[in-house]
């Protein structure tokens, strides 16, 4: 069964259409700074107004711009509440609705700023010397908690004698023995942890209440009462070999007692009280050291200590969830079959979706995504999905969906948006369906023959949907059908589909895919003859995996590939995750396993022209492992070529103009070899 998807846009402007009027040309890199998003809705508590971050992309500054808007949920009306040259993010009313905190880089480094509602004014109640995250406002507004990172002295082993007084030596050598030592996007890591502060809502010195070599943050939750809050943290004493052994805390503020408050193996997280305060949820699962294991939301009873796992039969990963009013029951997201949906789950009793085409988190790759906020009266603002604009501003309430910004319209109005087909496809491995969807240049027409782009999300445990998608926009806008699909190995169709490359990735889901382009081409309207492939992250190392596997593609172009499992683990910001959780064994105990599933050990077969792009900044899949298909390709006399992205990390797209240069590049050599 096919299913055809464009998000129709009935949008009137000076009383014409959108929906008739015929774009006047397709997608221009460019448009990458016309494109505008909505992110973290914060509803108020009566329902009447939801603040969200305006994001956009500065062609000057070359880099996200937020800024804080107020909708009206009754008028629709639209206003700016606060608009500058910053990074604005973490918008959070307090519990009276009377102000707004929100995270503001305006002075240089992000700051805690207040908005007083009553008088519009607005200003800068910290001075931090790092950025803050997880704010939370105490039930009584006097207080602000958040978690900052710490540095932590580390003194030098070693002390050289002799240096002169007035002679520059080389800078001192860097002594490293902690097992987490940086992170993609954030280089080398200095000394320190994250811990967790008070302030006064007015301003005025943070005071630290946690302590001890471990990091504390995320999701903050009071007491109604304002004398205690709960939170999570690996506090392990082999907590880098343990990394996901994380659990909840209570913490006293007067005392700055610590209680552990959940105790198994496994990720607790995401600490959230009824108001009530009977009942305390949280996220996380037992861990069984299974390449993707899925959040389910429990409660426990404050009172009993009973413990219930409320989604244990939903067989989805639980990505946020919040109370409702009465707490006898929460509304949770999540994925199903690459759609974001947000249900009621009562304490007792049978679950109900409410909202679906939640999403549009991402806007470079069609990933699945999206958050929510709720009011104590159930109304719901929620970022909407659609396959032809980033994510837009919607409310439900009283069982009806509205949307309440159109950020987009304008690109909409004045260029060719491609449209999207979904279809679903048998694998011939073992008949699963395979969901997959096609994005059509402008102009289509199914008499004709278009080369075909496959382009394979990474992860690998994670989904692409009906979501909108610039990079594989602007390559259809050159003509190209893109073909995009969930191999196994995906989220969204429960944890066996998601584990049937437990400790074989990659495997069959190089038959999968194989499958969905064979499915394809039969439409009819493929050049067969004009097949290319391209990917990022473990899209990159199926690229990879796939040229030494097949001749059948004319061009390839990998991007932040795995090329070397065993180097890549000894490499890998994430080495202490990835080598316990998606391997055997470690790679001097298993070398046979690792490089039969490397695309390294398959570079004697390739013969498809194939060009590598990774960012220099990398830690997650380091530029070592682009360079080694590189020369290995040089050394056999294979046309390849390589882009490195200077400052780059994992995200490439971070910076507009390098989301502009990726699929300009990847579209620069298929061009080449489109004959």
């Amino acid at each position: 069964m096919h299913l055809f998807i464009k998000t129709a846009v009935f949008v009137a402007i000076s009383g014409i259409n959108l929906s008739v009027i015929a774009a006047q040309q397709p997608l221009q890199y460019e448009d990458v700074f016309q494109l505008e998003f909505v992110s973290e809705p914060q509803i108020s508590s009566d329902g009447d107004q939801v603040v969200f971050v305006r994001n956009r992309f500065d062609q000057e500054l070359d880099k996200r711009i937020g800024s804080l808007w107020l909708s009206d949920t009754k008028t629709g009306q639209l206003r700016p509440l606060v608009s500058e040259q910053a990074d604005i993010s973490s918008p959070l009313w307090s519990h009276d609705g009377k102000k707004l905190a929100f995270i503001s880089s305006a002075s240089g480094k992000p700051q805690i700023h207040i908005r007083w509602m009553d008088n519009g004014q607005s200003g800068q109640v910290s001075h931090l010397p790092a950025s803050p995250s997880g704010l939370s406002w105490s039930p009584d507004g006097k207080w602000l908690a958040f978690s900052m990172f710490t540095p932590k002295k580390a003194a030098s082993p070693v002390t050289l004698p002799g240096k002169p007084e007035k002679n520059d030596w080389a800078k001192a050598p860097i002594y490293i023995d902690t097992m987490q030592y940086r992170a993609d996007g954030r280089g080398y890591l200095p000394a320190g942890y994250k811990h967790i502060y008070l302030m006064a809502a007015e301003g005025g010195t943070p005071i630290q209440l946690t302590s001890g070599d471990f990091d504390h943050g995320g999701e903050i939750s009071w007491q109604n009462d304002s004398k205690a809050f709960y939170f999570s943290a690996n506090r392990q004493s082999d907590k880098r070999a343990q990394a996901q052994n994380s659990e909840v805390y209570k913490l006293t503020i007067a005392d700055k007692n610590l209680a552990q408050v959940t105790d198994r193996f496994g990720p607790d997280h995401s600490p959230a009280l009824s108001a009530d305060g009977k009942w305390l949820a949280y996220l996380g699962y037992d861990d069984k050291k299974l390449a993707h294991q899925a959040d389910q939301l429990y409660v426990k009873n404050l009172q009993s200590g009973e413990i219930k796992a409320l989604t244990a039969d939903l067989d989805r990963a639980i990505d946020g969830f919040s109370w409702d009013g009465d707490s006898d029951a929460l509304y949770i997201q999540y994925d199903d079959q690459a759609q974001g949906k947000i249900a009621l789950q009562p304490l007792n009793g049978k679950r109900k979706v409410l909202v679906d085409q939640v999403g549009g988190g991402s806007y470079s790759r069609p990933y699945t995504g999206g958050s929510f906020t709720v009011s104590e009266d159930g109304d719901i603002a929620y970022t909407q999905m659609s396959t032809q604009a980033p994510a837009e501003l919607a409310l439900w309430q009283d069982g009806k969906k509205k949307q309440l910004t159109e950020l987009n319209k304008d690109l909409q109005l004045s260029r060719d948006i491609g449209e999207v087909e979904e279809f679903w496809v048998n694998s011939s491995v073992d008949q699963r369906k395979l969901q997959s969807w096609l994005i059509l240049p402008p102009n289509f027409d199914k008499t004709k023959k278009y080369p075909l782009i496959l382009e394979i999300h990474g992860g690998p445990h994670t989904a692409y949907g009906a979501v909108f998608a610039m990079e594989l926009q602007l390559m259809a806008a050159q003509g190209y059908v893109v073909l995009y699909t969930n191999p196994r190995g995906s989220t969204s169709y429960g944890m066996e589909f998601a584990n049937l490359i437990h400790h074989k990735f990659p495997s069959e889901d190089y038959n999968d895919l194989m499958d969905v382009v064979d499915a394809t081409v039969a439409k009819g309207f493929i050049n067969p003859d004009q097949l290319f492939v391209t990917g990022g992250s473990g899209g990159g190392l199926l690229t990879s995996w796939i040229v030494g596997h097949t001749d059948r593609f004319k061009a390839a172009v990998a991007v932040n590939p795995v090329i070397n499992w065993f180097s890549f683990v000894l490499n890998a910001d994430m080495y202490n995750y990835f080598s316990q959780y998606w391997f055997p064994g470690m790679p001097w105990e298993k070398p046979e396993h690792y490089l039969k599933h490397s695309p390294i050990s398959y570079v004697g077969n390739v013969k498809t022209p194939t060009m590598l792009m990774t960012g220099e900044s990398d830690h997650r899949t380091p530029i070592s492992e682009t360079e080694q298909f590189y020369q290995a390709l040089q050394l056999r006399g294979i046309e390849t070529a390589m882009v490195r992205i200077p400052g780059a990390s994992h995200g490439i797209h971070i910076r507009p103009s390098n989301m502009m240069a990726k699929p300009a590049y990847i579209t620069y050599w298929f061009n080449k070899y489109k004959k």
